[in-house]
């Protein structure tokens, strides 16, 4: 995921796919794929909103 952020494939502003699709793209278990978002959101590459999911944000200046 950090190298699509990275070659733009999720541009900043960008929705990332959810757990549930995380999952079954990489034939991950969720639980995974949920470490996976907020490791993410850890290192300040998208950010989360309550019932609208998550998005890629702009690199820092």
């Amino acid at each position: 995921m950090q190298a699509r952020i990275a070659d733009g494939t999720y541009p900043p502003g960008s929705k990332v796919p959810s757990v549930v699709e995380l999952s079954t793209e990489f034939g991950v278990a969720a639980s995974t794929a949920q470490k996976v978002l907020g490791h993410l959101k850890a290192e300040g590459l998208v950010r989360t909103e309550v019932g609208l999911g998550s998005f890629v944000e702009p690199p820092a200046s």
